[in-house]
């Protein structure tokens, strides 16, 4: 953990200067300056020469109009402040450098953030200053061991004040949303299906034909269900952050990569043990309603974001009757996620498809439980009624 002494100024001398051309017109010399500090551009700087005279009181009206004609009026009418106690003095060389000198420790104080400055527009100045990593590794935090800054959140509403104190972190090594979830559900639709082709890998030579029809069917369903996410993935869902952590994509691909070989090996299994066609019936329509209630939940919550935006809105029912879910819990694309699962456990009857279930009902309720409760704290007329996964419950 990195301290940062002030996010208004920059203790590190790093190098400035100003370079441009140069041009006489009649009696004037004018250069204009394009400043940069560390390579970065900061600004113009402009220098007028009268020359046929040496004492600024004499020349300075001349030198106004003449700076106003092509400036206007972002030229003031006084002269600089500092010639405004050396106007009767003879000019001296020495002076256009402390006039510069001036100019360059104003850029190196000024770093563009004031009171509605944003989070995520300083953390574009660290980076742009070479003080900090890609904003996507960086976060920001009043404590040192405290939550991470929104990007949204502002100087002002912070209660910052010039020499007020942030603390920086190096996440480390990032890697895209889209891109983890398109491996954490590649994976497992690859591995079941594999497994599902080529029993000899686990189980030896094996008399394909006598696999029972609920297998078939099941690999369909886990099939079904692992498209239907990665094609949400690529065409629906909207990230309210770039990026993640790199070491999350081998905990995250291990656990659905393993828990698919884990529940592929027992359903393509030749013992495999089918359930009656009652209870695979019944499950196989929980699973259907609740991929349907999945997807209609996530394309409700889609709409709810303009794109390119982190907006966050209150989630309501729309016209479609599976989004009816969103009157009862803040969650309902975990609900029905969890339906999802123990109806393929019901059809397949599949014991470690009941504990993959278990395993992701307790990690979407964890979720659930976060984002119920930023709910309430974000919107003071978040509808009471609403529990957070399970209606009437939790």
């Amino acid at each position: 953990m990195m301290k940062m002494t002030t996010i208004y100024t920059s203790k590190k001398q790093t190098k400035i200067e100003s370079k441009g051309p140069r041009f006489e017109i009649g009696d004037f010399c004018v250069k204009l300056g394009s400043v940069t500090m560390s390579q970065n551009f900061k600004g113009v700087l402009v220098e007028v020469e009268y020359r046929p005279c040496v004492v600024p009181a004499s020349a300075w009206e001349l030198i106004r109009e003449f700076l106003q004609g092509f400036l206007g009026s972002t030229v003031s009418n006084q002269a600089p402040q500092y010639l405004q106690n050396r106007m009767n003095e003879i000019y001296q060389p020495m002076d256009t450098i402390q006039q510069y000198l001036e100019h360059f420790g104003q850029y190196r104080k000024a770093t563009g953030v004031n009171a509605n400055t944003t989070i995520g527009e300083v953390k574009q100045e660290l980076y742009k200053l070479k003080k900090a990593a890609n904003v996507n590794r960086q976060s920001l935090r009043l404590d040192a061991k405290g939550k991470s800054l929104s990007d949204s959140e502002t100087i002002k509403s912070l209660s910052l004040k010039t020499g007020g104190k942030l603390y920086y972190k190096d996440l480390g090594p990032q890697i895209g949303w889209k891109t983890v979830f398109l491996l954490e559900y590649a994976g497992p639709l690859v591995v079941y299906l594999w497994l599902y082709q080529r029993p000899w890998l686990f189980y030896g030579n094996v008399n394909t034909s006598n696999f029972h029809y609920i297998a078939k069917c099941a690999a369909g369903a886990w099939s079904i269900h692992y498209v239907k996410r990665l094609l949400e993935t690529i065409f629906v869902h909207r990230f309210s952050h770039a990026t993640m952590p790199l070491h999350n994509l081998f905990k995250n691909c291990s656990y659905y990569w393993l828990f698919a070989m884990y529940v592929a090996y027992h359903t393509n299994h030749p013992l495999y043990t089918a359930p009656s066609k009652f209870q695979f019936h019944i499950g196989s329509i929980i699973f259907v309603l609740c991929e349907l209630g999945n997807l209609s939940i996530h394309l409700a919550l889609r709409n709810l974001r303009p794109p390119g935006t982190t907006v966050r809105k209150v989630p309501m029912p729309t016209k479609n009757p599976f989004t009816a879910l969103f009157l009862l819990v803040s969650c309902p694309n975990y609900t029905y996620e969890i339906g999802s699962w123990i109806g393929f456990t019901v059809m397949t009857s599949c014991l470690p498809a009941g504990l993959f279930t278990l395993a992701g009902a307790y990690q979407m309720t964890v979720w659930a439980l976060g984002k119920h409760k930023a709910y309430k704290k974000e919107f003071s007329h978040y509808p009471k009624n609403r529990k957070a996964i399970i209606p009437f419950i939790l």
